[in-house]
């Protein structure tokens, strides 16, 4: 098995395209943190134009590498499911592309131990690709901006959180979208066992999360509760409720504190369900499957 896994792994990193994601996390990383450093003060001032009147803040201090990173984040971890697919997607479908899948599974070892290694590779892959964004957008940001209380903005509130409070949130949200980003690797893993060529699964897959993102926005009572719950999209962002903090009836923050532990739990939970149905039906698909190429 560790064998086969350095196979599939060397397969990733030979192509051209696996390094297409780290240049595109490299170049929004940076593109943000030069905006941030030449008018950060303008966007802090509209972030918190809403509590201006209530809050006294000093944008000076509020921009530091914790939030940028924070910000870059949001900013980035949409658009990574696009960066995995590219990825996972060609994990089957690129060997039956070259023609290599029939002498694949001619080997000694069993189809489902070659999907297991499949989607093992495509999730070290995501932890390389989320410890590179960790670099870039947390540690880089620390250097440039230096460190200080945080602070997040969530609809008319904000959450303080103190300097030495906030390093171990950020461990704990890459850590969760190592879960999420696996998500969406299972699923173009399951495609590509359908496909003769890796084009299909990429689209298909950017096309699902997309749509499934649109509709875990959208807002309606019914559909709020029957059918949103249980997206996966509607949980790849909960990583954000490590920085939402309870407070003391005097407003003060409690350190330490996560403020919906259990509903974290919940999406956690969720998460790895869908990538052990995503991860078993590829297993089961792919079992059956008439290897023709």
């Amino acid at each position: 098995m560790w064998k086969l896994l350095q196979i599939e792994l060397f397969k990733i990193y030979k192509r051209p395209r696996t390094y297409i994601s780290f240049a595109a996390v490299l170049a929004i990383v940076s593109v943000v943190q030069i905006a941030l450093r030449y008018d950060g003060q303008s966007y802090i001032g509209f972030m918190m134009s809403g509590l201006s009147d209530t809050f006294e803040f000093q944008n000076e201090k509020v921009l530091n590498g914790y939030l940028v990173c924070f910000i870059i984040l949001n900013t980035l971890l949409i658009h990574v499911p696009l960066l995995v697919a590219l990825i996972a997607a060609d994990a089957v479908a690129g060997e039956a592309n070259m023609g290599t899948l029939r002498l694949l599974v001619s080997k000694p070892i069993s189809r489902t131990q070659l999907i297991l290694v499949k989607f093992t590779a495509s999730v070290l892959y995501i932890i390389l690709l989320l410890l590179w964004m960790a670099v870039l957008a947390l540690f880089v940001s620390i250097m440039i901006f230096g460190t200080n209380d945080m602070v997040v903005l969530r609809n008319d509130s904000f959450h303080q959180m103190q300097v030495n409070d906030v390093l171990w949130r950020y461990f704990m949200a890459f850590a969760y979208a190592t879960v999420a980003m696996s998500t969406v690797a299972a699923l173009s893993l399951l495609l590509s066992v359908f496909a003769e060529n890796s084009v299909g699964p990429i689209v298909a897959t950017i096309s699902i999360v997309i749509v499934l993102t649109i509709l875990s926005e959208m807002n309606i009572p019914l559909y709020d509760k029957t059918v949103k719950p249980w997206l996966f999209t509607s949980h790849m962002v909960a990583w954000k409720g490590f920085f939402y903090v309870k407070s003391t009836e005097d407003g003060e923050t409690i350190r330490g504190s996560v403020e919906n532990l259990p509903a974290i739990t919940r999406s956690f939970s969720i998460l790895l369900g869908y990538i052990i149905l995503f991860t078993g039906l590829a297993v089961l698909s792919f079992n059956k499957k008439d290897i023709l190429s």
